[in-house]
């Protein structure tokens, strides 16, 4: 098969959807691989390592989009992007259709078979390919969120870990999935008073277990969203319903309860944001503030550290992106895991969440495999 890998173009990513390692694991397999010049400069590899490594270099997103037939990349497709894309090929990267319909539009328009790295599944029940960027995102929150504080940025002018004799910044986690485990590590490590709220009652004894203490865990009510909402200097958006759009857990209305320069970072921007105040920003631009509280929602966070990034994010999409490469459909069709990554498929929503989302007819991915 042939593979390719476009330069990303969206606002600040510098990330790469392959690294030369993981061409050289896929000429290894017996496939072309097909990269744009200087796709993989923002993490430091150049077009000569991509060549030491056996792909192609190609001048233009346009040739890697017309000559390969399957398109590995980091971010949802722009519109530029899924113009280009055609019935036939595989789209392998992350899309987030739920608060996006445009997107999904024009991926359903191609007649492409669009892969979402956020709802392929494991054994485990766990989302492996969103994971590692879930773990970076959801510490990247804690030092966006302690530079925001900051009074220079609109912040309350709070340091995160305080000092002897005055007390440390107030965080909230809401949602202590991956995101959440990783924002509340940072934060107890930067000497905050953090506390996490969950609706699964397991999670919220294994994060106690977990922290030994050093957390406070509370079951997410009403009453103990607001009260800890109230207090903080800091709230982590950290809720994910795979593929659906996210909840919008705080309302306008309770900024108002809130700290004057208390500072909200909603990882859940992706999938729509939990704040009902919530709208993408970028790395340019990525504070906002309304109602005196500040408000950081870039979208692609972890391409702020590409290098790190990037590598986590092809170790963990190589095994699958290899099974596409070497089996087509037939990996799909064959393993349950790559089925629940199928979003779309010849012109068909295959997520039911997305489905939902959006108001579309949603076709289980086994039928929608069977149509010619």
């Amino acid at each position: 098969m042939r593979v390719g890998c476009p330069k990303e173009i969206k606002n600040h990513e510098y990330r790469v959807g392959l690294t030369p390692g993981s061409v050289r694991e896929y000429v290894a397999h017996g496939h072309e691989v097909i990269i744009e010049t200087k796709a993989g400069a923002g993490i430091g590899a150049e077009d000569d390592s991509y060549r030491a490594a056996g792909a192609k270099i190609v001048a233009t997103a346009k040739e890697v989009f017309e000559k390969s037939d399957m398109i590995v990349k980091v971010k949802e497709p722009q519109p530029s992007e899924w113009a280009q894309l055609r019935d036939g090929q595989i789209l392998y990267t992350y899309l987030h259709l739920a608060p996006d319909p445009e997107q999904t539009k024009g991926l359903l328009g191609s007649g492409v078979t669009a892969i979402a790295y956020e709802t392929v599944t494991d054994d485990r029940g766990g989302l492996p390919l969103l994971a590692p960027m879930s773990e970076v995102a959801g510490r990247l929150a804690i030092q966006a969120g302690a530079t925001s504080l900051q009074k220079a940025n609109g912040g309350r002018g709070i340091l995160l870990g305080g000092v002897p004799g005055v007390l440390p910044a107030k965080v909230t986690v809401i949602g202590g999935g991956v995101v959440g485990l990783h924002a509340a590590r940072m934060a107890v490590g930067l000497g905050a008073d953090v506390s996490i709220l969950d609706r699964s009652i397991p999670r919220l004894r294994q994060l106690d277990d977990l922290f030994t203490g050093r957390v406070h865990t509370r079951f997410s009510t009403i009453d103990a969203l607001e009260e800890e909402v109230f207090s903080a200097d800091l709230v982590i958006g950290a809720v994910l319903i795979p593929g659906a759009a996210a909840p919008k857990l705080v309302t306008r209305e309770m900024l108002s309860g809130m700290k004057k320069g208390a500072v909200i970072v909603d990882v859940a921007i992706d999938q729509g944001g939990c704040f009902e105040t919530s709208h993408a920003t970028t790395h340019s631009d990525p504070t906002y503030e309304v109602d005196g509280i500040v408000h950081y929602c870039v979208a692609n966070m972890p391409g702020a550290v590409p290098v790190t990034s990037a590598h986590a994010l092809n170790n963990a999409t190589l095994f699958y992106g290899l099974q596409l490469a070497d089996r087509g459909l037939k990996a799909i069709a064959e393993d349950r895991h790559l089925r629940a990554g199928l979003n779309v498929h010849k012109g068909r929503v295959t997520n039911k969440a997305v489905a939902e989302a959006l108001g579309y007819e949603s076709h289980a991915p086994e039928a929608a495999l069977k149509i010619a």
